[in-house]
């Protein structure tokens, strides 16, 4: 992965037209502490809403870098469209991406002609496949920091997204899976796994956010034990084109954040 496609300021592999159209939903990610959103993640949708998967059924191999090029352009755009007032994080795939510095350059410049402050993008590792090169993945990490990026490791504990990633990589996020994550406040076995990753997550120096929050019960365990930032249908479904309602968000933050402080005030040797 060292030698990149751009050639004459052309790139055969992440330039020209997609054939195919789509768009962007929004979902935040909240901060239960502060009681406010955080950031939001850029999900791919069809053109008219249509799943995930409608899209990235149609990208082949040839199209892969061009696509992941066109997500994070349109995400920036859409995001300052929306006047977006916090940071937002875009995934994208390390195999896609040849010279971090040179594959960068689109997202640099889409970012400049809008108006989009490159210290609020956050980049989200994900992976389907297990990562080919993994000093190419340190080297992308260490450029995106270099140039004022944070990142984050998505999925983490489930498929390819697992703990040996952390002996080379150092992330300023890891977002714990859904599959953890789940009945985490009645699951004795989920409960003793995060408060494992909690306390490796604190002497690592790495932010915790948990995805797939469903339930008031969840959100309240997690942000009780010291997981404050998450994500999930609890908070808010992704939205088309749209921000969510924060005036509701927040009451509803502010709430939660109020019974968690109890809820732990009433276990203090926990």
């Amino acid at each position: 992965m060292s030698q990149c496609a751009r050639v004459n300021g052309t790139c055969k592999r992440c330039e020209g037209e997609l054939p195919f159209d789509f768009t962007m939903a929004f979902q935040p990610i909240v901060d239960v502490s502060l009681a406010k959103i955080d950031a939001y993640e850029a999900l791919v949708r069809g053109p008219q809403g249509e799943s995930a998967w409608s899209v990235i059924s149609q990208v082949t191999d040839n199209l892969l870098y061009h696509f992941d090029q066109a997500c994070r352009v349109k995400a920036i755009e859409m995001a300052s469209a929306l006047d977006m007032p916090t940071a937002l994080s875009i995934n994208f795939l390390p195999n896609a991406v040849y010279e971090p510095r040179a594959c960068i350059q689109a997202t640099l410049d889409v970012s400049q002609r809008v108006g989009w402050p490159t210290d609020r993008l956050i980049f989200e590792i994900t992976e389907t496949e297990r990562v080919r090169d993994r000093q190419h993945l340190c080297n992308i990490i260490d450029a995106y920091r270099s140039m004022g990026f944070r990142t984050a490791l998505d999925d983490f504990g489930n498929g390819y997204a697992n703990l040996d990633l952390l002996t080379d990589l150092i992330p300023d996020k890891i977002k714990i899976d859904r599959e953890l994550v789940m009945n985490c406040d009645q699951d004795i076995r989920r409960q003793s796994l995060l408060r494992s990753i909690i306390q490796l997550a604190d002497e690592l120096a790495i932010k915790l956010i948990a995805e797939g929050v469903e339930t008031h019960a969840e959100a309240l365990w997690l942000a009780r034990e010291g997981i404050p930032c998450q994500q999930g249908f609890y908070y808010a479904r992704p939205a088309v084109n749209a921000l969510a309602d924060d005036k509701a968000l927040t009451h509803r933050l502010m709430a939660l954040r109020e019974e968690s402080q109890q809820a732990r005030l009433k276990v203090p040797n926990e």
